[in-house]
């Protein structure tokens, strides 16, 4: 089997574990398409209470559990090359910054650990002026070959560049 074919069939089996755990009808996705038609999608939980505190200085999973992340295409975030293929994303929130966290473990159940981080990349913020009622993830198309993640929580907006390699 070449090396195309095991990804794929890596890929496959990490969305399989992701369907299995999540009703894919009722799980929120954001995509975006580079020019050449290869996508990011991200897999997420908007079950996450606006207003309770999210733990400050600790890894949070919105929802319960992590966000999910397929490339079908490397790609390079925060001058980090992230290779084709699913990640769990994390965020840990301090008092006036973000950071989000892309981790090679996609594992169902599996408890974070850090050894597994491809990147740690400090988000930008800002605020909005209507406060969100979820937790929601969306992707902005600024150039052909890149694709901000945004992310809104309650008041605050942050956001995330993704570059196709």
């Amino acid at each position: 089997m070449n090396k195309l074919m095991m990804i794929i069939a890596l890929l496959l089996s990490a969305v399989g574990a992701v369907a299995a755990q999540n009703d894919p009808k009722s799980t929120p996705t954001a995509s975006c398409s580079f020019q050449d038609g290869k996508q990011i999608t991200v897999r997420y939980s908007n079950d996450a209470s606006i207003g309770r505190d999210v733990p400050s200085g600790k890894v949070w999973t919105p929802g319960g559990q992590p966000m999910l992340l397929f490339t079908q295409v490397p790609l390079v975030a925060d001058k980090t090359d992230i290779p084709m293929g699913a990640y769990s994303m994390y965020i840990v929130r301090e008092k006036d910054d973000w950071t989000l966290v892309v981790n090679k473990n996609v594992t169902t159940g599996n408890k974070y650990d850090k050894h597994l981080d491809v990147v740690r990349m400090n988000m930008l913020m800002g605020q909005l002026s209507e406060p969100q009622k979820e937790f929601t993830v969306f992707f902005g198309h600024t150039d052909p070959r890149q694709c901000n993640m945004r992310i809104y929580y309650g008041k605050s907006g942050t956001w995330a560049e993704f570059k196709e390699k």
